[in-house]
C-alpha cells in the first residue's frame, strides 16, 4: 500500500487561520482605540467652549440685591471701590426719605464675566463697534475695578441724575441713565457724560 500523503494545505490551514483571527483582533482593537480618542477629543472640547454661567462669585446679582449693608457678602456689592459704596450708601439713605430704594443691576464684576457681557452684546447687535457702546472690555470697563455701578429703578436713577453731584456720583455715558461712577468731590459739577461706552474720555 502506498504510504499516504497529507496535503500541505491543511497543515498550513490552521497557521493561516491564526493569522486572520489576528489581523482580525488587531483592525478591532485599532477600531476601538479610535473611536476612544474620538470620544475623548470631542469631550475635550465641549468642556473647552461650554459656554459661560455667572455666577454670584462673578458679580452675578440675585434679584432684590440693594447697596445696603445686608448685602456685602455679594461679591458685586462687597468688592466695589469704598469710596463709590459709600457714597452710594448715603445717597440711597437719603432717597430713603422719597420713598425710593437703590436696587443694584450690576456692581463689580470679574474679567471673565465682564468678557461674557462683551460677546454676547456681539451676538446680540451683530457688531462689535455696536456692542462696544454698552459694553466695554475686560480691560476698559470700569465694573472690573469695582468703579461703576448700576441702579436697576428708573425713580432712583431720576433721583440721582438730580441729586448725584451731591455725593461726588456722577452719570458717565448719556445712553446709560443707569451707570454711575464717583467722579467728583461731594458737591462738584459733574464733567460732560460722553456718548456711550466706545466714547473716550479723559481722566
Amino acid at each position: 500500500m502506498a504510504p499516504m500523503q497529507i496535503s500541505t494545505n491543511l497543515v498550513a490551514a490552521p497557521s493561516r487561520v491564526r493569522q486572520t483571527t489576528f489581523v482580525a483582533l488587531a483592525v478591532c482593537l485599532a477600531a476601538i482605540v479610535a473611536a476612544c480618542v474620538i470620544v475623548v477629543a470631542g469631550l475635550t472640547t465641549s468642556f473647552a467652549t461650554a459656554p459661560f454661567s455667572p455666577r454670584v462669585q462673578d458679580g452675578h446679582i440675585p434679584e432684590g440685591a440693594t447697596v445696603s449693608l445686608d448685602d456685602d457678602h455679594l461679591p458685586a456689592i462687597g468688592k466695589l471701590d469704598p469710596a463709590l459704596l459709600s457714597a452710594m450708601r448715603e445717597a440711597a439713605t437719603d432717597a430713603a426719605g422719597s420713598g425710593l430704594d437703590f436696587p443694584v443691576a450690576s456692581g463689580w464684576r470679574s474679567a471673565q464675566y465682564q468678557d461674557w457681557m462683551l460677546r454676547i452684546a456681539v451676538e446680540t447687535y451683530g457688531s462689535e463697534d455696536v456692542a462696544r457702546q454698552f459694553v466695554a472690555t475686560p480691560e476698559e470697563s470700569s465694573h472690573v475695578t469695582g468703579k461703576a455701578v448700576d441702579i436697576g429703578s428708573v425713580d432712583a436713577q431720576s433721583w440721582l441724575s438730580q441729586h448725584g453731584a451731591d455725593y461726588g456720583l456722577c452719570q458717565v455715558y448719556a445712553n446709560e441713565p443707569w451707570h454711575y461712577e464717583r467722579l467728583i468731590d461731594p458737591g462738584d459739577v459733574c464733567p460732560q457724560m460722553v456718548p456711550d461706552a466706545s466714547s473716550a474720555r479723559e481722566g
